[in-house]
């Protein structure tokens, strides 16, 4: 009787395993299917990106394209980019970290 027990408990526990996976694939979905811009300082560079961290768009003002600051574009690059990244990675805390809680991932 014991054996049997342990395999219901078992059985169940691969069925809730089953039902938490396909959750966790339908939300990682839902995710990937967002997007997210992160801008720079003053709005002078806009990064905008999927929920799985794939570069949409990038849009540069002109403003931003100084010929005799090169370094000034490429830190607003940098930071827009950062910015999304962040907001993607919060997002995916938010969404997909109760699945990873206590798992130490």
């Amino acid at each position: 009787m014991k054996i049997m027990m342990r395999g219901m408990n078992m059985q169940q526990m691969m069925k809730q395993a089953q039902k938490m996976q396909k959750q966790m694939m339908e939300e990682q979905a839902a995710l990937a299917a967002q997007s997210f811009t992160g801008v720079a300082p003053d709005d002078m560079v806009k990064a905008t990106f999927t929920g799985d961290k794939k570069l949409v768009d990038l849009q540069i003002k002109p403003a931003a394209v100084d010929p005799d600051d090169p370094e000034m574009l490429s830190d607003l690059v940098i930071a827009a980019v950062n910015d999304g990244l962040a907001q993607v990675d919060q997002a995916t805390q938010a969404k997909l970290g109760k699945y990873t809680k206590g798992l130490g991932l």
